[in-house]
């Protein structure tokens, strides 16, 4: 019998200009919360907060 994949893909969303800026996975046992992490933005030019998404575009 296979076991659940533990590892999910998420999008990380600019939360100044709300573009899909990041694609990344995380081990979704042993973190429940949603991320948030201060990434570059393309759009902004600038570092901001990026949070999970569930959408994949």
């Amino acid at each position: 019998m296979a076991k659940k994949e533990q590892r999910i893909k998420l999008a990380l969303v600019c939360q100044v200009c709300k573009h899909q800026n990041y694609l990344t996975t995380k081990n979704k046992l042993e973190h429940k919360e949603k991320i948030v992490l201060r990434k570059y933005c393309k759009h902004c030019r600038k570092v901001t907060e990026h949070k999970e998404t569930d959408k994949l575009d």
